[in-house]
Order: C-alpha cells, then sequence, then structure tokens
C-alpha cells in the first residue's frame, strides 16, 4: 500500500466505500506523476464512472451539478483563460459576469487551479460541478476551434498595466523593468494591484505569504479588505519583482528591508510608495505605504476641524516660536496635519527644515532630512545642525528620547516654532509623557502652546445613510449631554452601502482634541500634576476631549455612532 497521504475527492472516495485505501492512494500518485487532476485519471482509468464521480462530489462538497450537456457553447468567453491552465488543471471558463469568472471542474477541491486563473485573469472565479467525461470532451472541442487566444492577465483591459512607468528612488529604469515572457503575468498583477489602490484611494498595500496561500490586502478608510489570492507558488516571484522595483537586494530574505517606488502615472502626476520587507514563517511580508503629495495641500478645512479648534491652530502657526505637538496612533492622520501646517507656512521669506524617518511627502520650498541611525545622522544631530543653520520653523518626525525633546525644547524656547509627533493617546497623556523622558516641567510650560490628539473616522456616504432611532437613555449611556439629547432638532444616521461607497462609508474625517496650553495647564504641570488633573482643567477651559469631538461629528451626520466607538470607545 502507498503512503501517500490521501486528500480531496479521493479520500471522499475510499470514505464512501467506492475506491479501497491502495486503490485510491496508487490513482492519486499516478495522476501525479502525469500531471492531471485526480478526477479526470479516476474516469480515464475507468475506477469510477463519470456520473457517479460527479455525484458524490456534489453530494460531498455541497456542489449544485451543472449538464454540460444542455449548455450552449457559443457563450463561452474565449481567451480570457490560458489553453495551458485549461489542460493543466481540467477546466474551461463558462461565462463572464461581472468580474467574476464562472469555470467548470470535475473536481471542487482543485483550489489552485481555480486560484491559478483569478490570479491570470484578474477575475474572481466560480466553480461549476461538472461531469468529468462531458468535460473533457467540452475541452477538446474548445482547444480545437480555438486558435492562440495568448496567455497571461488577458481580460483585464487596462492600458497602463503596459508600459507602467516605475521605478525606485531615482527615475532611472533597471533592466529588470523589461520582463521576459514567464514574468510578464507578475509584472501585469503588480502594477494592477498598485494602480487599483491608488483608484480606490488606498492608503496601504499588504502582500502576505502563508503555508498555504498567498493574499493581497489593501486598506481603505483605514479597514483592511482583501483584494486577492494569487497562487502561493508565485509568493517569491511577487516578492522580488516588489523588490526590484523598491531597489532592495532581492538576494537578501533574512533581514528587514525599506524601500520607496515611484509610479509615474501621466508627465505631471507621480505617487510614491514607501516600501518594507518583512521575513516571517512562510516568506517575506511585504507592505506599501501610498504617499500621495496632494494631500499635504488640500487645506485645512479639508481635514475636518471643528471651528474653534481650527482657530487655536491657525493662532498657534502664526506665532514665531512655541512647539505645536501632534499625537495619535499609526495612521491616524498626524503627518498630513503637520503638513498642511507646514504648507500654509512655506513662504519665501522663511527656512524650514524638517528631520523624518523617513520622508513621506515631498514638499518644494522646505527642506527635508531623512534621518538615518546607521550612519550617525538621528533626530538630535539633526536637530542641531538645524539650529546652526539659521532656521525660522524646524519639524521633528518624531519625539522619541530625552536627547530630542531637550533640543526642540531648547528651540522652541530660542525663538523657534518646532512641529513634531508623538505617540501617546490624548492631549494630557502628551504632556505626561514629555515629564516621564525627563524633560523639566518648567521647561514643558513654556515651551509647548499647542497640543493636538486625532483619530480617523470614516465619513457616512450621503447618498444611502439612513437615520436610526436610539432611546434617550442609550444616548445620555454613550456620553451625549443633556442639552443636545434634549434639542431633538438632529438625527443619528448608520451605514448602508451603495455602489457609491464602500459598506456605508466614503473617505475619512479627523476627529480631534485640540489644547491650548493655558496658564491653568501650566500651573498644573509646574506642579508635576498627572494627565488626570490636566484632562479636568482642560474640561473646564472649554477644550473638548476626543470622545466629545467623535459625538460632535455624530450629532452633525458626519459618521456613524459605530464608527465614533470604534476611534475613540475604551
Amino acid at each position: 500500500m502507498s503512503d501517500i497521504q490521501l486528500s480531496g475527492l479521493a479520500k471522499r472516495l475510499v470514505t464512501d466505500g467506492v475506491l479501497d485505501q491502495a486503490t485510491a492512494a496508487s490513482a492519486s500518485k499516478a495522476a501525479r506523476r502525469e500531471n492531471q487532476p485526480f478526477a479526470q485519471h479516476a474516469v480515464e482509468a475507468k475506477l469510477v464512472k463519470s456520473r457517479e464521480l460527479a455525484n458524490i462530489a456534489a453530494q460531498a462538497f455541497g456542489s449544485p451539478l451543472f449538464d454540460l450537456g444542455s449548455y450552449n457553447f457559443d457563450l463561452i468567453p474565449r481567451g480570457l483563460v490560458d489553453e495551458k491552465l485549461i489542460t493543466k488543471h481540467f477546466t474551461l471558463p463558462l461565462y463572464k459576469r461581472g468580474n467574476r469568472l464562472f469555470v467548470a471542474v470535475a473536481d471542487p477541491t482543485n483550489l489552485a487551479g481555480l486560484d491559478e486563473i483569478n490570479f491570470n485573469t484578474g477575475l474572481n472565479t466560480d466553480a461549476v460541478l461538472v461531469e468529468a467525461d462531458k468535460l473533457a470532451k467540452a475541452i477538446d472541442s474548445y482547444l480545437s476551434d480555438s486558435g492562440d487566444m495568448g496567455a497571461g492577465l488577458q481580460g483585464m483591459n487596462d492600458d497602463e498595466l503596459d508600459g507602467l512607468e516605475v521605478g525606485g528612488d531615482d527615475s532611472a529604469q533597471e533592466a529588470d523593468d523589461e520582463p521576459g515572457g514567464d514574468e510578464a503575468p507578475v509584472v501585469r498583477f503588480v502594477n494592477k494591484v498598485l494602480l487599483d489602490a491608488i483608484r480606490t484611494g488606498a492608503s496601504d498595500i499588504h502582500f502576505e505569504p502563508y503555508e498555504k496561500s498567498y493574499r493581497v490586502r489593501l486598506r481603505s478608510d483605514g479597514v483592511l479588505h482583501e483584494v486577492a489570492r494569487p497562487p502561493i507558488q508565485l509568493a517569491t516571484r511577487i516578492s522580488a519583482r516588489l523588490k526590484v522595483m523598491s531597489r532592495m537586494d532581492i538576494s537578501e530574505r533574512r533581514v528587514p528591508q525599506d524601500g520607496r517606488i515611484k509610479m509615474k502615472l501621466s508627465k505631471t502626476k507621480a505617487i510614491d510608495f514607501r516600501v518594507n520587507s518583512l521575513p516571517t514563517l512562510w516568506g517575506e511580508k511585504i507592505v506599501l505605504r501610498i504617499l500621495d503629495p496632494s494631500s499635504a495641500k488640500m487645506g485645512i478645512d479639508a481635514l475636518g476641524y471643528e471651528e474653534d479648534q481650527k482657530k487655536i491652530y491657525m493662532d498657534a502657526l502664526a506665532q514665531p516660536q512655541g512647539m505645536i505637538l501632534v499625537t495619535g496612533p499609526t495612521g491616524s492622520g498626524k503627518t498630513v496635519s503637520l503638513y498642511t501646517g507646514l504648507n500654509i507656512l512655506n513662504t519665501p521669506e522663511l527656512n524650514i527644515s524638517t528631520a523624518e524617518d523617513p520622508v513621506e511627502i515631498n514638499l518644494e520650498g522646505i527642506n527635508q532630512v531623512n534621518v538615518s541611525n546607521k550612519v550617525g545622522l538621528d533626530f538630535a544631530e539633526a536637530l542641531r545642525s538645524f539650529l546652526r543653520q539659521d532656521p525660522d520653523i524646524v519639524m521633528v518626525g518624531e519625539i522619541r528620547d530625552l536627547e530630542t525633546a531637550e533640543i526642540a525644547v531648547k528651540a522652541a524656547q530660542t525663538g523657534h516654532l518646532v512641529l513634531s509627533t508623538l505617540h501617546t493617546n490624548s492631549a494630557p497623556e502628551t504632556l505626561t509623557r514629555l515629564m516621564n523622558m525627563g524633560v523639566p516641567t518648567f521647561n514643558i510650560a513654556t515651551s509647548v502652546s499647542v497640543i493636538i490628539a486625532q483619530r480617523l473616522a470614516r465619513r457616512l456616504c450621503s447618498e444611502c445613510k439612513k437615520p436610526v432611532n436610539l432611546p434617550d437613555e442609550v444616548l445620555k449611556q454613550e456620553g451625549f449631554d443633556a442639552v443636545t439629547i434634549e434639542r431633538k432638532d438632529w438625527k443619528i444616521y448608520q451605514p448602508v452601502g451603495c455602489e457609491q461607497c464602500s459598506k456605508g462609508y466614503k473617505g475619512r474625517v479627523g476627529v480631534y482634541e485640540v489644547v491650548r496650553i493655558t496658564d491653568g495647564i501650566s500651573r498644573i504641570i509646574m506642579e508635576g500634576g498627572n494627565s488626570i488633573q490636566i484632562a479636568d482643567q482642560a474640561h473646564k477651559e472649554g477644550f473638548n476631549n476626543l470622545r466629545t469631538s467623535a459625538l460632535r461629528k455624530v450629532v452633525m451626520g458626519t459618521t456613524s455612532l459605530e464608527e465614533a466607538n470604534r476611534v475613540t470607545k475604551d
């Protein structure tokens, strides 16, 4: 008896007593040796009747059985699937509806074949179970009637995929950008994913290998969703393609690497991707962050600040000195908030320098420095250099340690406007974080002007959102104040979903906590007060916290209560 491991249809035939263990194992081994699907081999070898095999597959795997004898073969979408894939996986495309391709199969467990067809066509594939002997005749007829329909990713109809100009930081193109025939499908697939991400407004692209599968996900409006499952056999080729595009070392797979890709969409429009590779258990996971320079030029009105919050930020930007700190988790829009401020300040009269890790958005007229710990150029060293170059405004990508904090504070106290970020959850916690770093309390009180804590909430689609009634008791528990509840002139909306949006949401809006360091807050800082005391004082002085700001967006109908809870509720 062979020791081959049975699975799928072969295992089911043994379970149902149609074949014994030894016969099924021998048939499986022979099918692999001949590069044939098991169902095709079992029928051709007359181990089981075609109709019996189809009925067993239908019952075992819940697939409805379709009669190919009654099908009009003139409806077959020719040229979509490479003939090699049809013969290799014993499948036949039947019809195409939208972005879905219905494929005839004799073995519904042949997921690898469906995945490969999915990858090569760019369409979602649905299996249609048919009898093996009828499928064999249909495939023979199809192949004899069709000429060379070509291979690759036909059916995408994306002119941009051919000759799309992509490269690393420089504009030179590598020889690898001219792929051979074997690599063309991979190149076209990667280019299509990048273009689709740009078109849908995604912020990140995740290429993720696992033991038996490979998936691609996009982060749109802050939420990840799966967009493709290429065959696992192509994992290393996809990774290599991305690493070539971003000028990484393709021979090094043991350590993380960083790179950049510049994609030219037109003569005047280019999109940058920040790329990071990470060795995982089953291969290299590669994540691309999409960097759109136009996001820094949207204007402060598009970010979602309330009028009083916007005034505090603008007043702080107009000051000749002081420190503006923006805080929040990764992906909360801190960089866009800072660059919006820098864009407002960017005039010929001012010398502006930034130190970032890495530079995310290129702005003409601003001196931007990529910090690199490998060569000893960290945030602190960059700041020291800035102060010797007669700056007016300095931006530090992130205050991570005491040395950087002390230099930034000193710059803010000596006639410079300093902008920076910290990774904390709220404005009061930012102040206590600086204290915990070791910055003297009097330096914090006299240098920090404004702290902005922020989150990004998904914006409700204006086309399909619908009102929902909630009891006053529930509104009170969620944090709405009594005055707002009594007004009765507003509605809570919930997402629905339509062709214009994604699950009821379209775009994102900022939720902000903007706190100006007043005399009252300064006294608490000088006395070494904690974040709770600072938060209480900020509330007394009329500064809304993140939760209150999120509920205001709900009252305005901008976002839903569920989304407000997702981004602000503990």
